[in-house]
């Protein structure tokens, strides 16, 4: 399966960033509640497993969070592989709004 990757830096601890991360799936739920479903998230110490649905299509992946960055490593199936950058541009926006100051 074709690879995508997104990797952000951020001004966090590394605890701060997990924390934060833990509303991943939650953030992608409110925000997009109508085109994301099967929504699934779990930890294994720093890294963080997750996977949805989006128009039928499936995506999985981790985030590795170190105390500089978090980097996004997904998967995605080929019929998906024209809307790689709009994937990647859409979890990055999530990413650095879960990541950046309190709103």
């Amino acid at each position: 399966m074709p690879k995508f990757n997104v990797t952000l830096s951020h001004p966090l601890s590394q605890q701060d960033a997990i924390d934060r991360l833990s509303r991943f799936a939650d953030t992608l739920r409110e925000k997009f509640q109508d085109k994301v479903s099967d929504l699934e998230q779990s930890w294994n110490g720093n890294v963080l497993n997750f996977g949805f649905k989006t128009y039928g299509i499936a995506i999985k992946g981790t985030i590795t969070v170190t105390d500089k960055q978090v980097a996004l490593v997904g998967e995605l199936p080929f019929t998906a592989m024209m809307f790689k950058g709009k994937i990647e541009s859409e979890i990055r926006e999530q990413l650095t709004r879960l990541l950046g100051p309190p709103e």
